[in-house]
């Protein structure tokens, strides 16, 4: 299981030209919509210390209920929202995603119970349905392989890069308390976060193409070369055992493919992981002051939130960087889900804020190090309808793991008097089994391979 790295021949002008214009032109911008995406999902973490648990009056499992159902609604039109990105275009459906949520995260800057709140994630999780797996798809469509885990790195550095910009912004929104139409500090920052997606989501709708064909900002030889490329590599997976196909063939094929349902089940490890330390960590970090007695102000409990995702974002592009030039191996995502699986439970021993934050930031360093290059994989042998289904299904298996990350999570900090130590255990068995899983899927790889090879004459 290894992606092809890029060729050893010197790329053309034509080429080279073709995928910086891809890189600078789109990259940017969709990672721009990740970003707002990401940000909206997550808001509700730092809401929750900030005076949202309090005026609320919410327990640590219903707070986690609240966090998690976003992901039942998600997961209800995920395929369905992915196949109708595929048969409408990237450019309309992204659009509409963003412009209908952005709308949904505007009005939780007015919610008033638990019930309001549960409804208004719910609805959240239903209006982004199909986002994150049509970034990806949209992306995948754009540059052929061996530069597709350099160009989805720069892409998932958004995520990251939320926490490490998103968390001082929305502290910073949360110091505004009563400034601004008599809001409380944790409801304008809500209104502050959602604003932009309706705002990036109408521009997106002019500024995106569907494929190279519609790209003014691409030369007609270039044009010539991302099709071709992209054609070739289409045909070359049409030809494989899970075939392109179309409508129902290729969800058939998808659903039906032994190599992605254990590729779903690895990407439930990570993350499981991902959104335990972003339901929580603020929480965490807002907890230090009964722990050790120290005391920290909105921004900087933001700023602190943050620290583990500066790392975690060199982390990524490193791991990127090395999977670009020597090709994607199970090495790059076994071994990240290892090191995660070891450190998360250990932070909250650490019996410190300094070092509890230090072995968090090798937690988000491993997840955001292996998911750029995870994602390589299921294009490596999907293609059409069934890359469509195929990708938005591994995330649904994901979108799973952020509902009862944050549920479980929850309930076993109650069960445990708010200790989160059983809790963060369980995090770190999903991503071991991550890691046992990659491994196993590898040597199954190996074996079918060795199994297709002709026999050299004579033997």
């Amino acid at each position: 299981m290894t992606s092809t790295s890029i060729a050893s021949s010197a790329p053309s002008p034509v080429e080279k030209s073709a995928i910086r214009k891809v890189a600078v032109r789109l990259v940017p911008f969709v990672a721009l919509m990740f970003f707002i995406n990401y940000l909206d999902r997550t808001a509700i973490g730092f809401a929750a210390p900030n005076g949202m648990n309090d005026d609320l009056a919410l327990t640590a499992a219903q707070y986690g209920f609240a966090s998690g159902v976003f992901f039942i609604g998600y997961i209800l039109l995920e395929v369905p929202s992915n196949l109708a990105l595929h048969k409408f275009g990237a450019r309309r459906w992204l659009a509409r995603i963003m412009v209908t949520w952005g709308i949904v995260a505007v009005l939780f800057t007015w919610v008033d119970s638990f019930t309001q709140l549960s409804w208004l994630r719910f609805l959240l999780g239903v209006t982004e349905a199909g986002f994150f797996p049509g970034a990806i798809l949209f992306l995948s469509l754009w540059v052929p392989a061996r530069y597709r885990s350099r160009v989805l790195g720069l892409f998932y550095i958004a995520q990251p890069l939320t926490s490490v910009i998103g968390a001082p912004l929305a502290g910073w929104l949360m110091t505004h308390d009563g400034l601004f139409f008599g809001l409380d500090g944790w409801r304008f920052m809500f209104l502050g976060v959602g604003l932009p997606a309706i705002v990036v989501g109408v521009i997106a709708w002019f500024y995106l193409a569907d494929s190279p064909k519609q790209a003014k900002w691409l030369t007609p030889a270039e044009q010539e070369w991302l099709t071709k490329e992209l054609a070739t590599e289409a045909k070359a997976k049409g030809a494989g055992d899970e075939k392109g196909g179309h409508g129902l063939a290729g969800l058939k094929a998808a659903f039906s493919s032994g190599r992605v349902w254990t590729l779903s089940f690895i990407y439930f490890g990570f993350i499981y992981g991902l959104y335990t330390l972003a339901f929580f960590l603020p929480t965490i970090i807002a907890d230090f002051q009964e722990q050790y007695g120290v005391t920290f102000g909105l921004l900087e409990k933001g700023l602190i939130t943050a620290i583990p995702y500066i790392p975690a974002a060199i982390a990524l592009y490193l791991a990127t960087k090395h999977a670009t030039k020597h090709g994607v191996k199970p090495g790059h995502i076994a071994i990240p889900a290892l090191v995660g699986a070891i450190s998360i439970p250990l932070a909250l021993f650490a019996g410190s804020p300094t070092l509890t934050v230090a072995i968090l930031a090798v937690t988000a360093c491993s997840i955001f190090a292996a998911l750029p290059n995870f994602w390589t994989v299921p294009t490596q042998f999907l293609a059409g309808a069934a890359a469509a289904a195929g990708i938005a299904l591994i995330n649904t298996m994901g979108n799973l793991a952020g509902f009862a990350a944050p549920y479980i999570t929850g309930w076993l900090a109650d069960l445990n008097n708010g200790d989160y130590k059983v809790a963060f255990f369980v995090v770190g068995g999903f991503m071991l089994l991550s890691s046992v899983l990659m491994v196993v899927l590898s040597r199954q790889q190996r074996v079918a391979a060795d199994e297709q090879a002709p026999v050299p004459a004579g033997h």
